[in-house]
């Protein structure tokens, strides 16, 4: 049972546009072009989703390609394989799992030691016609977002591969059988289960309806339900949102599972995915899209693609394993954070200006002017007046709060800094700085050679010995009412410390080693009658 499934696609319909139109050309942006990138981006905004609309000798081929891999698999045996969802970044040729056929198609050589059967009729031909759409639309995406529109140029394949390459991106045929209900593993392999694309785009044609996307409200639609013969569905991946410090969001989706009521078990569904992936051994950084003014929030660091796909896919696969298949499995996705709910998803700043329209939803800095600018809600699609529009004060409170927050806190953790490196260089100066040259001491101090002070730590003074008579000569650090009054030594401290015995009310105070002298005629201490029980420290 799979509720809250509108068949429209998203909440507005989603947005079609020409291939042809978004293409990259030389000179100033035309008109139609701008208009053709601001329709993508609304729609990826509002549907989390798009519909690329190709030639119509690409149509032709796409519809050769899925009617010869679906002979090509009627072909085959269907033996079922163990497999994960991990699989198909190294892949490549047949494989059979429960409720489905796939075919990995990569261009270029066979990876060393795997031999694969040739691939279905038309297919490398789809995999450098997909791989051209999903470019021009990373491109696009990319110029929306003020970067260079080759800004990602580095993460992908050369174009075209040199020799002895293999790709990265991958061109998937899958045939989906019709299942019982009581058949074993229908639920899960079918595809039910929702999944997060993981590469930067993905380009899905196919012959029959049945993939369902979520839009930014939550709610699920059937997005292939209006697909014609020459379209393609958009969705976008992880790699991207990684790519653009969270501005453009990764896509969750999820497959109907075919049964003998929705199609006609011998044909099945059928369809082509081309995931454009990054190359194992970049490395994911965000400083173009910091240095076109974005904010970077933490947690968009530079990190290598293996570390970070092989990251997802372990999250995907504990979350899949965790998960009950009798729940909805709308909670997989991470909640946004506190600072993302209050910061502009456009400049990353905190929403101090919000204003709010009458559709409900609030705007602030670089969406706010959007809003302004096309006079059209960038959530749901209303449409806005800027005179109908109001100040949000509790939104613009909790932005300002949450920045104090931010402050209080930034400056605990510099306080905290700074009182550790206060510590470090107090204990630095307890272990060296008390080492004095000998000159330093006292005239009338002599080193203590008894074995009781030779006991003591390297570097720390102890001239005077236990139950030795000394005069308090005094120091800056010593009271005035001590200076000039003799005393009995009755233990040693740390750090060159004395505590010591006035003789004339036998008052104990503590002293240090500097503010001591010998007493006059005094060498070897008290005689013994004289001699005062040694305090222990």
């Amino acid at each position: 049972m799979l509720p809250n499934i509108t068949n429209g696609g998203g909440i507005l319909g989603l947005a079609r546009i020409k291939l042809q139109e978004i293409l990259p050309e030389d000179g100033a942006a035309s008109a139609g072009y701008s208009r053709a990138l601001e329709k993508l981006s609304l729609s990826l905004t509002r549907n989390n989703a798009a519909i690329i609309e190709i030639s119509s000798e690409d149509a032709a081929l796409v519809r050769c390609a899925l009617e010869s891999a679906k002979l090509y698999f009627r072909s085959r045996c269907h033996t079922a394989s163990l497999w994960n969802s991990s699989d198909w970044l190294k892949l490549s040729g047949y494989l059979a799992a429960p409720a489905r056929d796939m075919y990995f198609y990569r261009a270029g050589r066979t990876l060393k030691g795997e031999e694969t059967e040739p691939p279905p009729p038309c297919i490398p031909e789809v995999f450098r016609c997909f791989g051209k759409a999903s470019r021009a639309c990373l491109s696009g995406i990319a110029r929306h977002l003020r970067l260079r529109g080759d800004a990602f140029g580095q993460l992908l394949d050369e174009a075209p591969l040199a020799n002895g390459e293999i790709s990265s991106s991958v061109l998937t045929a899958t045939a989906f059988h019709a299942v019982g209900p009581g058949e074993k593993g229908a639920m899960k392999d079918s595809g039910v289960l929702q999944e997060v694309e993981k590469g930067f785009l993905l380009l899905i044609a196919s012959d029959t309806p049945g993939l369902q996307v979520r839009d930014s409200s939550g709610r699920w639609y059937l997005a292939d339900n209006a697909l014609g013969p020459g379209d393609l569905l958009l969705l976008t991946g992880k790699t991207l949102e990684q790519a653009t410090a969270g501005i453009r969001r990764a896509c969750t989706y999820r497959v109907v599972p075919v049964t003998q009521t929705t199609v006609n078990a011998f044909s099945g569904r059928t369809s082509l995915a081309f995931r454009l992936m990054p190359r194992m051994s970049a490395t994911i950084d965000c400083t173009a899209v910091a240095e076109a003014g974005h904010v970077i929030p933490d947690g968009y660091g530079p990190i290598p693609v293996q570390i970070f796909l092989n990251n997802v896919i372990a999250s995907e696969y504990s979350i899949a394993n965790s998960s009950n298949l009798n729940i909805e499995p709308i909670t997989t996705i991470a909640e946004p954070t506190l600072r993302s709910a209050l910061s502009d998803p456009l400049t990353g700043a905190l929403l101090e200006d919000a204003m709010a329209s009458f559709c409900g939803h609030s705007y602030g800095g670089g969406t706010l002017q959007r809003v302004y600018d096309t006079m059209q809600c960038t959530t749901c699609g209303a449409t806005v007046e800027g005179s109908s529009m109001v100040h949000n004060l509790a939104l613009r409170a909790a932005a300002t709060a949450f920045k104090g927050l931010e402050r209080i806190r930034q400056l605990h953790s510099g306080s905290l800094r700074l009182d550790k490196r206060k510590r470090e260089i107090g204990e630095q100066v307890d272990l060296t700085g008390l080492k004095r040259p000998e000159k330093e001491l006292p005239k009338t101090a002599e080193k203590d050679i008894s074995p009781h002070s030779s006991s003591q730590g390297k570097g720390v003074q102890y001239p005077f010995s236990v139950n030795e008579k000394v005069m308090i000569k005094g120091n800056k650090r010593t009271p005035e009412k001590f200076v000039g009054r003799e005393a009995c030594i009755t233990s040693q401290c740390l750090n060159g410390w004395y505590l010591v015995r006035l003789l004339d009310n036998g008052e104990s105070v503590r002293l240090q080693y500097r503010s001591l002298a010998r007493a006059a005629g005094e060498h070897n201490g008290l005689g013994d009658e004289g001699r005062v029980p040694a305090i222990q420290s």
